[in-house]
């Protein structure tokens, strides 16, 4: 597709099973990052925008990438989120990763089924579905294998997580602020 972005902007990946943290974490450090940074959330493309099931080869693959694109090369950083199961985005996730001129960052949350469970019972979306449909989608150590690809343990709070992520991807130290304060 060609070269996308530049020296200057990052690209984050953060992926992991359903109920993981991953939304929590990007909305968190975009929070930090202001006007400066776009999300790009798989469930908003796939579930909101086209009204799909995650399938192989679905519309919501390239769609993922067109935005994530386009926001670089505006000049924002982009943080790419969901579960994004390597079978069927690693591709297209390494191909972005592969044409962004900046530095990209992958990170997984490595949470077990228990604790998404546990933290699924507190969010909005425990209406819609159980942890027992989690069960059938969730997969351990879903790993890309791309280099440099770093795990998140479910040790890690969201604000050392959030810390983390602006130190690492985006080399920000500043002290965590709950978003909205």
């Amino acid at each position: 597709m060609g070269s996308v972005g530049s020296s200057s902007t990052r690209l984050v990946v953060l992926r992991g099973n359903s109920g993981s943290g991953k939304s929590s974490i990007a909305s968190a450090v975009r929070a930090q990052l202001g006007r400066t940074c776009a999300l790009v959330p798989q469930d908003v493309m796939r579930r909101t925008v086209l009204r799909e099931r995650d399938v192989a080869n679905g519309f919501n693959i390239g769609l993922i990438s067109m935005v994530a694109r386009y926001a670089l090369d505006c000049g924002y950083h982009v943080i790419v989120e969901g579960i994004l199961s390597a079978e069927r985005y690693a591709t297209m996730l390494a191909e972005l990763a592969r044409d962004h001129r900046g530095t990209t960052t992958f990170y997984y949350l490595d949470v077990s089924f228990a604790e998404t469970a546990r933290r699924h019972e507190t969010r909005p979306q425990a209406a819609e579905f159980d942890s027992t449909e989690m069960l059938g989608w969730y997969r351990h150590l879903d790993l890309l294998g791309v280099p440099g690809e770093r795990i998140i343990a479910e040790e890690s709070s969201l604000e050392s997580s959030v810390r983390r992520v602006l130190s690492e991807a985006f080399g920000v130290g500043e002290p965590f602020a709950s978003p909205g304060t």
